[in-house]
């Protein structure tokens, strides 16, 4: 089966469904999902979406902390644009129905979160990523140019005359089927489940970047990659994300000791940077297992309940109290700060191909993401994504076009990779995770790198993978990728920690690492 559109966008996110919407008045658009609809990573984001909607705050200082945030390597141009057209873009959310909190005055509730100097984050109690996608997906579903394809595990860029002309993709019976069209935009979100320990849906597969890749297009910061230092440590419980909301709200971590340690180790104690936190907890916890617990018990256990009811039902089902127990946590994998490369309308080095979102490098979140700046990212850059989709006969990227790389259409037998995705992710987390070195780095490589030469050889050859397959595949490309940017970033800067290069380097190192298939 063949799919004909004039706009094809991948991922059902908040990238791609506000992408989708920009595009609806102008053609034909096809919106293909890996799995039904609201399975991806908007869903799960709890703690909020940042914006400067009050009187004491300003753009200006959101910039400023974003930028300080992202610890020398964020690109002013494309901070600039998240913070000033994210102001309208969430008013616009508002307008079409968005039920954030408000306080008693009706005013907005306005949340703090880490590095974030004053209260700027809407949420919806602690499920604000449901929330934004209801909006947006009620509208896309009243739009009458939009066509969703669910369970389309998209696999392929399609080609033609040196342009990407569209995607094929996995149907639900495992067919291999093709839509084409003008422009494609990819949408497909992070790849967490690259690590073993993750706060990201299975869905998180880094599809996107892989796709991106294995096609020529040019990728970039893939060494950046978030780890969230607050998720659920129970055994045999599920890792759950605790919102950085919660210390926002005046949670605090504490040792096995019961001591707040947070203000010994970072002058914004509890509410420093995500990779500092992070680092922090395992350093207090000295590696040896001991653990650490975010504590709310010295709040009202009734607005703690009230205020953050997804979360407390989570610590129910795992036997916790959220208000006066407790919480065993660590760091796990959370967020991509690199990608695909992109301009600040989406364009990729492959003509006619878009990215938006997590999927997407465009410079913003430097080498660490300001928290609440994930969801923003996703509102304005997918609406700048199908702004210019509408419009490709647009100037160009202004960098070196990537020479496009067109594979077989897979048809033969089925490659086999000679390893798991329990060994990607257990060799990921190990030699990759909060703690790098080059040693470890290599050991990585060591493993990942047989097993993508492997799979490029097999589809060089015809041959073809299924579902799963195809899972592997993009988790050994990516986990590749992450390695090899980590390997050459000889410093410690924003979420990237060397222990072998411990120190920030400016004269080198104020610079991204760019990658691409050769």
């Amino acid at each position: 089966m063949s799919v004909s559109a004039d706009f094809i966008v991948v991922g059902s996110g908040i990238a791609g469904l506000r992408a989708a919407l920009e595009l609806a008045t102008a053609g034909r658009v096809v919106l293909l999902t890996k799995s039904a609809p609201e399975e991806g990573s908007t869903g799960y984001a709890q703690g909020g979406i940042a914006a400067a909607v009050s009187s004491e705050d300003s753009v200006d200082r959101h910039g400023a902390d974003t930028i300080a945030a992202g610890d020398g390597l964020c690109d002013a141009a494309a901070v600039r644009v998240l913070v000033d057209e994210g102001r309208h873009y969430v008013n616009e959310l508002l307008a079409w129905g968005a039920k954030f909190d408000r306080e008693a005055s009706g005013a907005i509730a306005l949340a703090q979160e880490g590095a974030h100097a004053v209260p700027r984050v809407l949420h919806a109690h602690d499920a604000t990523g449901r929330e934004i996608g209801r909006v947006l997906g009620e509208r896309v579903s009243a739009a009458k140019g939009v066509v969703v394809l669910d369970h389309a595990l998209v696999v392929q860029a399609i080609i033609e005359n040196g342009r990407v002309a569209g995607v094929r993709f996995l149907d639900a019976q495992g067919r291999l089927d093709e839509a084409r069209a003008k422009a494609t935009l990819l949408a497909t979100g992070g790849a967490g489940q690259v690590y073993r320990e993750t706060t990201n849906p299975a869905v998180a597969a880094g599809d996107g970047i892989a796709l991106a890749f294995q096609a020529g297009a040019r990728v970039a910061d893939l060494e950046f990659v978030q780890f969230h230092p607050t998720v659920l440590a129970v055994p045999g419980a599920p890792r759950y994300l605790m919102s950085e909301a919660l210390r926002g709200e005046g949670g605090r971590l504490v040792n096995d000791g019961g001591e707040p340690f947070m203000n010994r180790l970072e002058p914004l104690g509890d509410l420093a940077p995500r990779d500092r936190v992070a680092r922090a907890i395992l350093r207090e916890a000295g590696r040896s297992g001991r653990p650490v617990y975010l504590t709310m018990a010295h709040l009202q256990a009734d607005r703690v309940r009230a205020r953050f009811p997804f979360v407390s039902e989570l610590c129910r089902r795992a036997g916790l109290d959220l208000a006066t127990d407790r919480i065993p946590v660590s760091p796990a994998a959370h967020y991509v700060m690199g990608g695909v490369a992109t301009d600040l309308d989406g364009r990729t080095s492959l003509p006619g191909l878009f990215a938006a979102g997590e999927v997407a490098a465009t410079g913003v979140h430097g080498a660490n993401r300001l928290a609440s700046n994930s969801l923003l990212e996703g509102l304005v850059f997918g609406a700048r994504a199908g702004i210019a989709m509408r419009n490709t006969s647009a100037a160009p990227w202004p960098v070196p076009p990537s020479t496009p790389r067109q594979q077989p259409l897979p048809s033969g037998a089925r490659a086999q990779l000679p390893i798991t995705e329990a060994d990607v992710r257990e060799v990921m987390w190990t030699g990759a995770g909060v703690f790098r070195t080059g040693a470890g780095l290599r050991q990585v490589l060591e493993r990942v790198e047989p097993a993508w030469h492997a799979l490029d050889h097999a589809l060089a050859l015809g041959g073809s993978l299924d579902p799963q397959g195809w899972r592997l595949a993009n988790l050994v490309t990516v986990g590749r990728l992450i390695a090899r940017a980590a390997l050459r970033r000889e410093e410690s800067r924003g979420a990237h920690w060397r222990e072998d290069f411990p120190l920030r380097d400016d004269l080198n190192w104020t610079r991204h690492v760019h990658d691409e298939y050769a």
